[in-house]
């Protein structure tokens, strides 16, 4: 489907609004909810498998797991709000995961090929996912990063799910 045109450039309606946001919806956001997901599944199964359940609170830098509590816990202040999942992994940030993945990267590495290309490919999209997650548009060169760091992520939970000893647990 093809991307509606920012409502930015355009002269201003509440419809060029509505089709700006449900194109980036239909065409961005669930690509990066994918990826962001994709990445938390494998973190979480490949450290699970080395470290145990309790991986966390071996794997994940203080600071981090400091940064997650407090996010978890003005969510759970607010109950009326929905949670994020019941991982910690869900209260942190995409630079968050890549630092945890870098920490690990010799966890990881026996599952992942060259973790440190796939770091530097994740560091491609943060700006560009901050720019949907504020409710922008992205522009051409976000767009096709985007695209193409979720189809290589794809590939790559092929290419892991075929390997015997890599078992997804989901958060």
């Amino acid at each position: 489907m093809p991307v509606a045109p920012d409502f930015r450039i355009t002269k201003f309606s509440v419809d060029n609004v509505k089709r700006s946001g449900s194109s980036v919806g239909r065409n961005f956001y669930w690509k990066l909810y994918s990826v962001e997901n994709y990445y938390r599944v494998i973190i979480h199964s490949v450290l699970s498998a080395q470290l145990g359940r309790n991986w966390w609170l071996i794997a994940a830098d203080p600071e981090i797991q400091k940064k997650a509590k407090a996010f978890k816990k003005r969510y759970l202040a607010h109950p009326w709000y929905t949670q994020q999942g019941g991982h910690d992994i869900y209260y942190i940030d995409l630079n968050d995961l890549n630092e945890i993945a870098r920490a690990n990267s010799n966890l990881l590495e026996p599952i992942i090929n060259d973790v440190d290309q796939w770091i530097l490919r994740v560091e491609t999209i943060r700006l560009p996912r901050n720019v949907i997650a504020h409710m922008n548009f992205p522009n051409n060169t976000d767009q096709s990063r985007i695209n193409i760091l979720y189809q290589d992520f794809r590939h790559l939970i092929n290419l892991i799910g075929q390997n015997p000893t890599f078992v997804p647990i989901i958060p």
